[in-house]
């Protein structure tokens, strides 16, 4: 039972090959050429070199998997050509499917975002059926995976392929070796370098609750359905809070107004574009910031039998990982 997962050198992808191995799947592991393979040390897997804008690299790596989980995909909040990530977003995410299909994969797993999904935005949980339009994606990267979940759709119906969607919340916990946006955040508020924040909202998930997710999806998922795998809805405020009081510091106090924030953004988006140095904060984080994005697991919880364990755990393994790896100073 060879079950090939791309992605799997980074934060989610790991976590995943991680709860596939525990499961008996038999891995075959699709990474680039240049990843850091870092994550794959101890895993006793098949490693293919291939990349999401090489079809015939995917042919091959998918070739003889009766399952696959398509992980990978570029997560940035800024980048310096947006076209580069639609290329791997969307482009490659589709190739990826298509691959897998032709191949005689019985079941696909694409692994998307709540960044797909559509959002109330006011405190409300938003879900699978949540009403989205393109327009109201704020971002490249929201975007980028809002419309390779709309490729995979329309190829779904068309071609009738096997796949089942995830949409993870922000993921916190081990092994998060870039870091990710998310991490970056935690790590940071770890390290007291988070004095300020905005007034905001967002779903966080232990990574290894989404990897769970994922292999549930692959078992019990419905074909051409969707599944939240979210953990607790929480304000910035209390997430800051959270990490601070894990990590022995004093939480931040100050909330920054948008008006105020606003044109130090746009400084930091203009010295990126010079020097290719990615920004702390765009006017993207800003616009994002003005929703909550608060979602719904109770698909997922009660068709899979997810079971996301508290957010504290995340954080707790999150700031043990980075100080055990040399990311955060005791």
């Amino acid at each position: 039972m060879t079950t090939l997962v791309t992605g799997a050198t980074g934060f989610v992808g790991s976590a995943v090959a991680r709860t596939l191995l525990a499961r008996g799947h038999e891995l075959r592991l699709l990474t680039r050429a240049s990843s850091d393979r870092s994550n794959l040390i101890g895993l006793p897997a098949e490693v293919v070199v291939g990349d999401l804008t090489d079809p015939a690299s995917l042919a091959r790596a998918a070739a003889g998997c009766r399952y696959v989980v398509h992980v990978a995909a570029d997560y940035r909040i800024w980048v310096p050509d947006p076209n580069e990530m639609l290329r791997a977003n969307v482009e490659g995410a589709l190739a990826m499917v298509r691959a897998a299909a032709n191949a005689g994969a019985e079941r696909i797993v694409h692994c998307s975002s709540v960044a797909a999904l559509g959002l109330i935005g006011d405190g409300s949980l938003s879900d699978e059926n949540t009403p989205a339009r393109e327009e109201d994606f704020v971002g490249i990267y929201k975007r980028s995976k809002f419309l390779a979940e709309q490729a995979l759709l329309q190829a779904m119906a068309r071609e009738n392929l096997p796949v089942v969607i995830v949409n993870p919340a922000a993921p916190v916990g081990p092994r998060d070796i870039k870091p990710t946006p998310t991490g970056k955040m935690i790590r940071d508020a770890a390290a007291g370098k988070v004095p300020a924040f905005i007034d905001t909202g967002l779903n966080i998930v232990h990574v290894d609750d989404v990897a769970e997710g994922h292999a549930l999806a692959l078992e019990r998922g419905r074909i051409g359905e969707r599944y939240v795998l979210g953990g607790e809805n929480m304000l910035l405020r209390d997430v800051l809070a959270l990490v601070c009081d894990v990590a022995g510091r004093k939480p931040p106090t100050i909330c920054l107004p948008e008006g105020l924030v606003w044109p130090v953004a746009a400084v930091m988006e203009w010295f990126a574009a010079l020097t290719g140095i990615p920004p702390m904060m765009t006017r993207d984080h800003l616009k994002m910031a003005r929703k909550k994005m608060f979602y719904s697991s109770a698909k997922a919880i009660n068709e899979l039998g997810y079971q996301p364990r508290p957010v504290r755990l995340a954080v707790e393994d999150a700031v043990a990982w980075f100080r055990a790896n040399g990311m955060l100073k005791r």
